[in-house]
C-alpha cells in the first residue's frame, strides 16, 4: 500500500509517499510560492540527487498535479502509474469539537471543515485546497484527514475551557483546542516504547520546540493539556509568536499605539516571540550565534525566556497529572538543540530529573536518552514524524 501524504499551506504543498509495507519513504518534497510565475518544487528521492523545477504554478491544482507528474517521472520518479496510490492522507490544522480522531473525507467531513474555517483562517483554507485538488486529479482514490487539534480532544472540561463568560462558549466554541497533536502522539508512543514502558500507564511530557512550539500532558495515553489554546498563538515563547501574554497589556498597546485590531494580531503572531525579544531574527541557531559569539544582551535574555517558559510548562504538567515518567524533545529546536534542552532540564532535579551532559552533548535528530540510568524522569530525544502518523491513520481507515 503505497499512501501520499499532503501538508497543504496557503503557498506552499508539502508531501511525502511512504510504503506501507515498510514505512519507508519513496519520495518527498515541498512546492513553495503557490500562485506565483516564480515558484519551486524541491523534490528528493532516497539515494538520489535532489531534483529542482522552477515554473509557474498558479493554485495548489497544479502544484499537486506537478507532485504526481515527477512521482511518474521516468527520470526522477518512483511511480510508473498514478493508480499505485492507494491513499491520500491530509494534514488538517483545525478539526473544533467535531473530530477526535482521523477521518475518510466525506462530502460531510468537508462541510465539517468548512465549518471550522473560522477557527482557522490562516490553515484550514489551504488544507481544504488541497482535498479539492485531489477530488480532481484522483477522484477514485479514498482521501483520509488527520487533525491537529484530535489529539487533544481528551482534555478534561476543567483544562479547556477559558475563563470567560460561558454563552461565548456556547455560541462560538471559545476554548483551547492545542495544535501538533500528530507530533505529540507519535513522540509520546514513541517514548514509551522506547524504555519498555505500556503507554496507557505512563506519565508523559512532550515539548514540541520549534519555530511553533508546544507542551503536551500525556496521562496514560490521553492528552489532558497543552499549551496552545483556541489558536496556535498561545503558550509557549515561539519564533514569532508571542506566547501567554496579558490582555490588559494588549489594549494598553493598542491605545498607546493606535493599533486595530488587524495589527495587534500582526504584532502578537508575526513581530513578537524571540524575535521581537532578540531584535536579530526568528531562527534560534542566528539568535545563539548572537548571544554566545557576539555577546548580545537581548540575544541572551530571549533565550533565558524561552527555556523559562518550556520549564515552567514542565513543572506545572508535573503537578496536574501528579508525577512525570517521560520529558520528551522533538522539533527543529528540540531535536537539534543540546544547549536548550539542557538550560531547560537544569533545575528540575527535583522531579527526579538526572541530566546527563554528555549523552545531549552535540546531539541532533536521533532518538536519545539524554538522562542518566539513576534518574527517575527519563529525558528523552525522539524526531516527530506526523507524516508517518497521517499515513498509519490512513492506513487504518482505509483498511475498515
Amino acid at each position: 500500500m503505497k499512501i501520499l501524504v499532503l501538508n497543504c499551506g496557503s503557498s506552499s504543498i508539502k508531501y511525502q509517499l511512504l510504503d506501507m509495507k515498510d514505512e519507508s519513504v519513496l519520495a518527498q518534497g515541498i512546492v513553495e510560492r503557490v500562485g506565483c510565475k516564480s515558484a519551486e518544487l524541491t523534490h528528493k528521492v532516497p539515494g538520489r540527487d535532489k531534483y529542482i523545477l522552477e515554473q509557474e504554478i498558479m493554485d495548489h491544482t497544479a502544484g499537486i498535479d506537478l507532485i504526481l507528474n515527477k512521482l511518474m517521472d521516468a527520470t526522477v520518479g518512483v511511480l510508473k502509474d498514478k493508480n499505485e496510490i492507494t491513499a491520500v492522507g491530509h494534514r488538517v490544522v483545525h478539526g473544533g469539537e467535531t473530530f477526535s480522531g482521523s477521518v475518510k473525507i466525506t462530502q460531510q467531513v468537508i462541510d465539517k471543515m468548512e465549518e471550522c474555517v473560522d477557527l482557522a483562517p490562516l490553515h484550514n483554507p489551504a488544507n481544504l485546497k488541497g482535498i479539492y485538488a485531489m477530488q480532481k486529479l484522483l477522484p477514485d482514490v479514498p482521501q483520509c484527514g488527520t487533525f491537529d487539534t484530535a489529539f487533544h480532544q481528551t482534555m478534561p472540561e476543567h483544562a479547556f475551557m477559558y475563563a470567560i463568560p460561558y454563552e461565548l462558549y456556547d455560541k462560538y466554541k471559545i476554548r483551547r483546542y492545542g495544535f501538533h497533536g500528530a507530533s505529540h502522539k507519535f513522540i509520546s508512543e514513541t517514548a514509551a516504547e522506547f524504555i519498555g514502558k505500556k503507554y496507557n500507564e505512563v506519565k508523559i511530557i512532550t515539548c514540541h520546540l520549534g519555530n511553533g512550539a508546544s507542551i503536551a500532558a500525556v496521562k496514560n495515553g490521553k492528552s489532558v493539556d497543552t499549551s496552545m489554546g483556541l489558536t496556535p498563538v498561545e503558550g509557549l515563547i515561539m519564533g514569532t509568536r508571542a506566547g501567554d501574554f496579558d490582555l490588559g497589556a494588549l489594549f494598553y498597546i493598542m491605545d498607546k499605539e493606535k493599533m486595530d485590531a488587524k495589527d495587534a494580531n500582526n504584532m502578537v503572531n508575526k513581530k513578537s516571540g524571540v524575535l521581537g525579544i532578540s531584535g536579530v531574527g526568528s531562527d534560534m541557531r542566528d539568535i545563539e550565534n548572537a548571544a554566545w559569539k557576539e555577546n548580545n544582551h537581548r540575544a541572551k535574555l530571549a533565550l533565558e525566556m524561552y527555556s523559562y517558559r518550556v520549564k515552567k510548562y514542565i513543572g506545572s504538567y508535573a503537578a496536574a497529572m501528579g508525577g512525570c515518567d517521560i520529558i520528551v524533545f522533538s522539533g527543529g529546536v528540540g531535536e537539534n538543540g543540546p544547549e536548550t534542552r539542557e538550560a531547560i532540564c537544569s533545575g528540575l532535579e527535583f522531579m527526579g530529573v538526572e541530566f546527563n551532559p554528555e549523552a545531549n552533548k552535540g546531539l541532533r535528530g536521533k532518538l536519545t536518552d539524554i538522562s542518566k540510568p539513576s534518574s527517575k524522569v527519563k529525558v528523552l530525544v525522539v524526531p516527530t514524524n506526523e507524516e508517518l502518523v497521517i499515513a498509519r491513520d490512513a492506513m487504518t481507515i482505509i483498511n475498515g
